[in-house]
């Protein structure tokens, strides 16, 4: 027994060294400029009160110094010298699922570990929320290596109790959780057991309120067997989050041709609600690589910003 503890330790640390390594050298070589141009100075700290001047914004005003003053007082900002990046990662058992080499919850962590690697690598602080049906585990905000190595070895090796998806009760914590303004990464493939309608109507609900106080961006991680379906003859898919089981004749262009529709519905609804509530959205694929993505996603967020 002692053998087999060690034996999955030295694994684990092979494992967390190999993406440590992989992904720091992608952002080092092609992140680390693009995470800065997007996230520094987004968000301003308090520094004092002075008294108004002409030319000063009107929503300035602080109004209850001005009150007490009897003449107008405005709020003083300065640029914020550090960020917070709060990673909620959706480890459902829906991102076990990859027709390609890697699965979404492999593609997830390396995500999530070059966001985390970019951020310590400008100082800011990375807090991870690992989310199913429920949240599995918080860690606060820190910066550090050493910190970032605990967030990547959770991802990759968490054992989740749950196997749904509740997006919405990992959005209800982080706000809860998060004093001060941060950046957001909600990271799914937001597939969700129940009424599709009532999930949607939370959700956004959800996204809304997160957003307002905070940064919000979704990262879809989809694999493309999710989208369309081969000539495979009969196959038995089973849900992965509700054990429930269905057989398809995948000969049938009929049945290929409706599961492409129904899919792509859901991926129409999913960019109208995202776009509805102001959400910027990036789209991950397990056949593809992300980084490409994930630098037009900064370089969109630059030009947008400029």
């Amino acid at each position: 027994m002692p053998a087999d503890t060690t034996k999955s330790t030295k694994s684990i640390m092979s494992g967390m060294r190999q993406l440590e390594i992989r992904t720091r050298r992608m952002v080092n070589d092609s992140l680390a400029g693009e995470y800065h141009s997007v996230f520094k100075g987004r968000g301003m700290d308090f520094d004092e009160v002075r008294e108004y001047s002409p030319g000063d914004e009107v929503r300035t005003i602080d109004w209850n110094v001005t009150a007490r003053a009897g003449r107008p007082f405005v709020k003083k900002f300065t640029e914020e010298r550090e960020l917070t990046i709060l990673l909620l990662v959706d480890i459902s058992a829906s991102g076990n699922f990859g027709s390609a080499p890697m699965s979404k919850r492999d593609l997830a962590a390396e995500l999530a570990s070059a966001l985390a690697f970019s951020a310590i690598r400008n100082s800011d602080k990375v807090g991870l929320l690992l989310y199913t049906d429920r949240v599995e585990r918080y860690l606060p905000p820190k910066k550090g290596r050493r910190h970032v190595l605990r967030v990547v070895r959770d991802i990759l090796y968490h054992t989740p109790e749950g196997r749904g998806t509740d997006s919405v009760k990992a959005l209800d914590v982080a706000s809860h959780v998060l004093h001060r303004r941060a950046i957001v990464f909600l990271i799914s493939d937001f597939q969700s057991p129940g009424d599709p309608e009532k999930t949607r109507a939370e959700l956004r609900r959800a996204m809304r309120q997160t957003n307002r106080r905070h940064d919000l961006i979704a990262v879809q991680v989809e694999d493309p067997r999710e989208r369309e379906l081969p000539n495979v003859g009969v196959l038995a898919l089973e849900d992965a989050e509700t054990g429930e089981v269905i057989e398809l004749d995948t000969a049938n262009p009929a049945v290929r041709k409706r599961f492409k529709e129904l899919s792509s519905a859901r991926a129409r609804c999913m960019t109208s609600d995202f776009r509805a509530e102001g959400v910027d959205t990036l789209e991950l694929k397990t056949d593809t690589p992300y980084m490409p993505a994930l630098q037009r996603f900064f370089k969109t967020r630059v030009h947008r910003r400029v």
